[in-house]
């Protein structure tokens, strides 16, 4: 069999021994089975371009493949971001949250997660604005500042931590500097609607993506997470229906076409259930994602 490509090589070098609980051998085995995975199981053939979407859409994948994919992204003396997209309800934070929790296990933490949520206007700008009643579309979030974080995620200088907005379940506002980026994190793991979004600003933040996944669920389920989490949320049932058919569907349609510009589709068999709340940081109220 040919050696992997130059382009995965160092994932087996010796920083792959640092990552906990991912052994040289299995990112060894990955990057050779990526290899194979895009020359079309022919290790003769050159290392072409990715499948094709339905290629990717049919690919039988377990949340273990997941794992591995994730851990590979990253190579010695440089940090990965890894984005994780799909439309409201299709498991995005579940995923986003497993990755994480699972890569770094028991031991330092050497995986972050950085939600895009935090990028969200405050409400009194987007009362200024006339977009409250549509809050989540895209023109309601500040995309050049979320491009902006994610280039200077991986521009990482020697021992700073980087901090990010978060988002505040309560206040359902932006909360600034809450989520640390610490030197230690060598993978960040960033979810969000509209991260393969060409137009405006959105076009600057695929540049500073590793690999984007997009994650996808039947119709059915995904729409019966939405009206349950604005329930959850607050909303009576007609109002979180209404919310979830109106101003989530309009952003779904638009999330659902840049599907094909995605490095991965991630079908909801592979997502694990999700957790419980996240634990409440002293003095106030956990961050989580928002309703939108």
């Amino acid at each position: 069999m040919n050696a992997p490509s130059p382009s995965l090589t160092p994932h087996t070098s010796d920083f792959s021994g640092q990552i906990n609980g991912w052994t040289s051998r299995r990112i060894t085995s990955l990057a050779i089975g990526r290899d194979l995975w895009c020359n079309g199981g022919d290790p003769a053939r050159p290392r072409g371009p990715p499948p094709t979407t339905r290629q990717r859409a049919t690919y039988s994948m377990t949340f273990d493949d997941l794992l591995e994919r994730a851990a590979a992204l990253v190579g010695p003396g440089r940090r990965a971001v890894l984005g994780v997209t799909g439309s409201p309800g299709a498991g995005k934070t579940t995923l986003a949250e497993h990755l994480v929790r699972e890569l770094n296990g028991d031991g330092p933490a050497w995986v972050a997660h950085v939600p895009m949520d935090g990028f969200h206007l405050a409400d009194v700008e987007l009362d200024r604005l006339g977009r409250r009643d549509r809050k989540g579309a895209p023109d309601t979030f500040d995309a050049a500042g979320y491009a902006a974080l994610l280039r200077r995620l991986h521009e990482e200088q020697e021992g700073e931590t980087v901090y990010a907005p978060g988002f505040e379940r309560v206040l359902e506002q932006p909360i600034a500097g809450a989520i640390p980026v610490p030197p230690s994190a060598r993978l960040v793991v960033t979810e969000g609607n509209y991260l393969l979004l060409g137009t405006g600003a959105w076009a600057r933040v695929r540049a500073h993506l590793d690999e984007v996944w997009y994650c996808e669920t039947t119709e059915e389920e995904r729409v019966r997470r939405l009206v349950a989490r604005h329930e959850e949320f607050g909303k009576d049932h007609e109002a979180a229906v209404a919310w979830a058919l109106g101003t989530d569907q309009r952003n779904a349609n638009l999330i659902a076409a840049t599907r094909d510009r995605a490095d991965l589709i991630v079908p909801g068999t592979a997502l694990p259930a999700p957790y419980g709340p996240p634990p409440a940081m002293p003095g106030r109220e956990p961050l989580t994602r928002s309703k939108h």
